[in-house]
């Protein structure tokens, strides 16, 4: 090699290249993949290697690793340059590949600096000779080999990825390149002035390449003449090594890697509202020239996937700042481009909008679901066919919203879409999550298709009517209301509920104590699918423990301060209640002078089916025979309130207080409300114990009489509660303590 400096052993070479490694002993950092006992490290030792890709950005040791493996091997070393060679390059190779292997038994490895550039012929005239073993491939690339490598070269490759140099990997660089005497400064007293080096290895951004091509242009060209003599002091000031790297390299390819890396990197720090952070990589990419649309439509996705409904306004802002920058352009442009990724960055977050894959997930998972009928389009098909019929309008209603399904029956309340607690999103969670508990709740009773039945006598179940009125009125709601009005927790209360098959009171007791914890149990599989269904529409760290059991399954060491429950304490056949049982059990898991809160039906105080007969059409006869055998109905199942209270301290618990409530709802009368009142087909249920009183025949031509009078009419139902509020009693003063109302 010709040398320009006479007398001198100094090679024209670049330093970079004087000082590349010759020995794996010599290679500096990724030790992930050349470290002892790695598999790359083992192969290369033992010559025994297969078809390589080395991917990573420049100076991170890609080709010197090549040329290593060209030293240590016995194998046939050829290198082409893709950028260079073609595919007659190629098939000279390959040739002389067969030679080798024919005349001489040796392998080739054939090396490929910048893979990625060949064309898809290129590669693939390569393919068949790789799979065959003939050539064993090592390529280098700085981009992803994934996405730019022939999918069957890759195939038949092993990935190496080399990652970008730390700053201490590039300090031990720059020291053996100035301690070395042979190729590099050894020979003279080079010195940086402080800071000077470490400023030169910060701003080499992991690239050895670099740093060493920095690092010459700073000694060779601080004396007058280069080379001095031997052992001559070089002094590198902080201006000189400033000068030498001029300034940060920004490694950004826009049909690489880097364009993606830093486009994600600037999404994930708007998500992570880090505003410093969405500016850097902003500027970053506006100083490597990417383009700003491109940026703006990256926004215009993360306004509605990462900030969604908790500032639905952030679409419309990043929207004016793309058009205000189509108007302005570069510089001052910049300002926009800041102004909608600031916003972004700082603004409220929720992704609830990710809901729809969910949704999506099921359409593409799931068996084909029709559309309910009373969704169908009535217009066309509504005559021949009923399509629509049963749809109820929720204009009508006087909050524009009535319990209706709108899913496809083999879907029903199933949960996709997860609202936030921030921002817009917060205002209207608890309107959604309580309009999905009362769907969720008439869904487990059967309501939608089911009539209304009284519940004044125990046992009987609320059912859908059509409604008049606010949704919110429904008589579930309002015993929930009255029940909790006489619960005062803390926030940081454990609440047991043993029973609540439509969830009426699990939502609510879980806002009452978010720092808290509240444990449903379900006696029946549907119950739990569908209570389970609907807690995954909130956070997991917020959801209520919902389990399939009674309290009996739970452990002994399980505590609570509160237990909620309705309908306990008896039955419509006047046999003691499984509920009863409940009581005993669930106080031993109680603290002491913890919280039982039960609402209980209180017929006395409840309306009669009698007091629906209007005054101006009664049938005297009628009423009479129908007010005296509710009457003596209502007195069989009565509850007497000091045997209840004895009852509750047999069981461990104090009452306090035992107060009666009535509440009313609005209904409109109709054939099938009356005709469930009228069935006698469900032992211990109302109709059927009314007809074994009054005989089925007049209770039939009762009924039937009332059918012709009632339907229509609107009425408003009251229902009697007893509300009880009890403490759990100490073992010291269960025996000792009198009960007072």
């Amino acid at each position: 090699m010709l040398d320009l400096f006479e007398g001198s052993t100094v090679s024209i070479e670049p330093l970079a290249a004087r000082m590349r490694p010759r020995r794996l002993e010599e290679f500096i950092g990724q030790n992930h993949i050349v470290g002892p006992d790695c598999l790359l490290r083992r192969a290369i030792d033992a010559d025994q290697l297969s078809s390589l890709i080395f991917h990573g950005p420049p100076g991170t040791g890609k080709t010197t690793l090549a040329r290593i493996i060209a030293g240590s091997t016995q194998s046939r070393f050829v290198t082409l340059n893709a950028v260079l060679s073609g595919v007659a390059d190629i098939r000279r190779e390959i040739a002389a590949a067969k030679n080798a292997q024919n005349f001489h038994a040796h392998r080739t490895i054939l090396f490929v600096d910048e893979v990625h550039r060949w064309s898809k012929s290129q590669q693939d005239a390569l393919l068949p000779w790789v799979e065959n073993g003939m050539v064993v491939l090592i390529g280098a690339t700085t981009e992803n080999p994934y996405f730019e490598v022939n999918k069957a070269l890759v195939s038949r490759s092993r990935i190496f990825q080399l990652n970008p140099l730390d700053e201490s990997n590039l300090m031990d660089v720059a020291k053996e390149a100035l301690e070395d005497e042979e190729r590099g400064y050894g020979r003279w007293r080079v010195e940086f002035e402080a800071g000077a080096l470490e400023h030169l290895v910060h701003v080499s951004s992991g690239d050895a390449r670099s740093l060493l091509n920095a690092m010459q242009l700073a000694v060779e060209t601080t004396p007058e003449r280069f080379p001095p003599a031997q052992g001559e002091h070089i002094f590198i000031s902080m201006a000189s090594a400033e000068q030498s790297i001029q300034k940060c390299l920004v490694l950004y390819d826009k049909e690489g890697d880097y364009h993606f890396d830093t486009i994600s990197a600037f999404i994930k720090s708007i998500r992570g509202s880090d505003p410093d952070a969405t500016l850097y990589w902003l500027a970053l990419m506006i100083r490597a020239g990417e383009d700003p649309r491109f940026i703006f439509r990256r926004m215009l996705i993360s306004a509605c996937e990462d900030v969604g409904l908790a500032a639905p306004e952030a679409l419309g802002v990043v929207e004016s700042c793309a058009a205000a920058f189509d108007r302005v352009g570069l510089p001052e442009g910049q300002y926009h481009l800041s102004h909608a990724a600031l916003y972004l960055s700082t603004c409220l977050k929720s992704n609830s909008s990710l809901g729809y894959f969910d949704a999506l997930k099921a359409v593409n998972e799931e068996r084909s679901e029709t559309v309910p009928n009373h969704l169908r389009d009535a217009n066309r098909d509504g005559q021949a066919f009923g399509h629509g019929e049963g749809y109820k309008d929720p204009h009508a209603q006087r909050d524009h919203w009535v319990v209706q399904q709108y899913l496809p029956a083999g879907l029903a309340n199933r949960v996709f879409y997860r609202p936030g607690e921030l921002g817009y999103e917060g205002t209207v969670r608890d309107i959604v999550l309580s309009r999905r508990e009362a769907k969720t709740a008439q869904a487990l009773r059967g309501e939608y298709d089911a009539p209304w039945e009284p519940t004044h006598l125990p046992g009987d179940d609320v059912r859908g009517i059509r409604r008049i009125d606010s949704g919110h009125e429904k008589f579930s709601v309002l015993v929930r209301e009255a029940l909790f009005e006489t619960w005062k927790p803390k926030r940081h209360h454990r609440v047991l509920i043993p029973s609540d098959t439509a969830g009426i009171l699990v939502w609510e007791a879980h806002r009452l104590v978010p720092e808290g914890s509240v444990t449903l149990l379900c006696a029946h599989r549907e119950s739990y699918d569908a209570l389970s269904r609907l807690a995954g529409g909130l956070g997991t760290s917020t959801r209520p423990h919902i389990m399939l059991g009674s309290p009996d399954t739970l452990s002994s060491d399980s505590r609570f301060d509160a237990v909620l429950g309705r309908n306990w304490l008896f039955s419509m056949s006047g046999e003691p209640s499984e509920s009863e049982k409940t009581l005993e059990t669930v106080a031993k898991l109680c603290e002491d002078g913890g919280t039982l809160l039960l609402a209980e039906p209180y017929p006395e105080s409840s309306a009669r089916l009698s007091d629906l007969i209007p005054p101006n059409i009664r049938d005297r006869e009628t009423e009479k025979l129908l007010k005296e055998h509710e009457e003596k109905l209502v007195k069989e199942i009565s509850i007497d309130r000091s045997s209840m209270i004895q009852k509750l301290k047999k069981h461990g618990w104090h009452t306090t207080a035992a107060t009666v409530k009535v509440i009313e709802e609005k209904h409109i009368i109709t054939e099938s409300l009356l005709d469930s009142w009228f069935s006698t087909e469900n032992p211990g249920r109302y109709g059927e114990r009314m007809a074994n009183r009054m005989g089925t025949e007049l209770w039939a031509e009762i009924g039937a009489r009332l059918k012709t009078l009632l339907p229509g009419r609107a009425f408003r139902w009251k229902m009697g509660l007893l509300l009880i509020n009890a403490q759990k009693m100490s073992a010291k003063n269960k025996s000792e303590h009198t009960d007072t109302l």
